[in-house]
């Protein structure tokens, strides 16, 4: 029979058995009476000092009949088991999500109230976790106690450090079930599912629009507010996100921590590195739905689709003529200003733009890199090979 709710007056948090109210009461009144003999450590209730005491005799009494694991404490067994069952038995009354852990379930809880109770003493910055609190409360102290073994970069906890050691091992631990994509953290994963799921239950009180993290929603928001709270102290350039001023701050010191495997090329940015990856895998994922012309970036694609359009959205601020693309635009403008950056090292004369550079530079060189596949006769440039075609073709040569 269940006992009558009891609620704590320190805080209002309600109890269903007043053994777990007696336990929540000395966070408050911060009595400690059982005491350790081994490291004289102190506790509330002399359960927890018993459960402690199996850290000093390292008696691990509760076994997994199927993966023969040990625990300490029989919750921690229990908890553990609901990895072979997949029970789930504490459920998001707002959007029905289950969890094997009660504590999960609060955590998770939070996104919808919004609740952050973990508040920082020094800047008043709130968290929805305990742990992310902690791992705040460092950059106020500039302390990184925890130092990886193999590139000695330095954390400020040690969540982060085996996080990051698995950049140097290679593990990536958290696997999607649905299309076996693995990751290395488990928030990664969790990110990565609602790609399946089409969740996105963080919506912008603004535009609405929505997203499938909260942090993502915060980056968004300063659109709105025009806010850029990241400022870099070498040029005091702001920034509305932490990533891009860490992006940023590569320029000055010159850091390109991100590697290829196949040719060892460093990029500044790990979305450079990716990009890069494509020149050796053949990837193009971003395909035009008119021609089905395929681009390894979409930036490509967004540019290659002003030809089915007809648009031109870089105009002129001198002639008012007008480009498809930023790069013609800024060659263009050279005819303005006189420009001429692409210089050749035989001769010394200056072009505009570098293909110019590469055309002339065959002048040196000899060199006749477009061959008629009718008569095999070559040229230095591709225009000069497609008036020649035309001999073939029997179309009239302008002159």
């Amino acid at each position: 029979m269940e006992e009558n709710p009891v609620k704590s007056e320190m805080c209002d948090q309600d109890f269903r058995r007043t053994s777990n109210f007696h336990m929540h009461q000395s966070n408050h009144t911060g009595e400690k009476p059982f005491t350790c003999k081994e490291c004289n450590q102190s506790f509330a209730f002399s359960s927890i000092l018993h459960k402690h005491q199996f850290i000093h005799t390292r008696v691990k009494p509760f076994t997994c009949e199927v993966c023969d694991k040990s625990f300490w404490h029989s919750m921690n067994f229990r908890v553990h088991q609901r990895i072979h069952t997949g029970e789930k038995p504490f459920k998001c009354e707002v959007c029905e999500k289950s969890f094997s852990q009660s504590s999960n379930l609060q955590r998770h809880q939070r996104i919808h109230t919004g609740e952050k109770p973990f508040k920082c003493k020094v800047c008043d910055k709130s968290f929805s976790q305990l742990s992310n609190l902690h791992i705040h409360q460092q950059s106020h102290t500039g302390e990184k106690p925890f130092i990886c073994e193999v590139c000695n970069k330095s954390f400020s906890s040690l969540v982060t450090l085996r996080v990051h050691q698995r950049i140097h091992t290679g593990e990536k631990p958290f696997t999607c079930e649905v299309c076996d994509k693995a990751f290395t953290q488990l928030s990664h994963l969790l990110v990565h599912q609602t790609i399946h799921t089409g969740e996105k239950p963080f919506k912008c009180e603004v535009c609405d629009k929505a997203f499938t993290t909260s942090t993502r929603l915060l980056m968004h928001q300063s659109v709105h507010t025009g806010e850029k709270p990241f400022r870099c102290e070498v040029c005091n350039k702001s920034f509305s996100k932490s990533s891009n001023l860490h992006a940023h701050q590569r320029i000055h010191t010159g850091e390109k921590p991100f590697t290829c495997d196949v040719c060892d090329k460093s990029f500044s940015e790990s979305s450079t590195l990716r990009i890069h990856q494509r020149v050796h895998t053949g990837e193009k994922p971003f395909t035009c739905e008119v021609c089905n012309k395929s681009f390894s970036r979409s930036s490509k694609l967004r540019a290659h689709q002003y030809i089915h359009t007809g648009e031109r959205p870089f105009t002129c601020e001198v002639c008012d003529k007008s480009f498809s693309h930023s790069v013609s635009l800024r060659i263009h403008h050279r005819i303005h200003t006189g420009e001429k950056p692409f210089v050749c090292g035989a001769c010394d004369k200056a072009f505009s733009c570098s293909s110019s550079l590469l055309v002339h530079r065959t002048v040196h060189t000899g060199e006749k890199p477009f061959k008629c596949e009718v008569c095999d006769k070559s040229f230095t440039q591709s225009t000069s090979l497609l008036r020649h075609q035309k001999v073939h073709t029997g179309e009239t040569v302008q002159v």
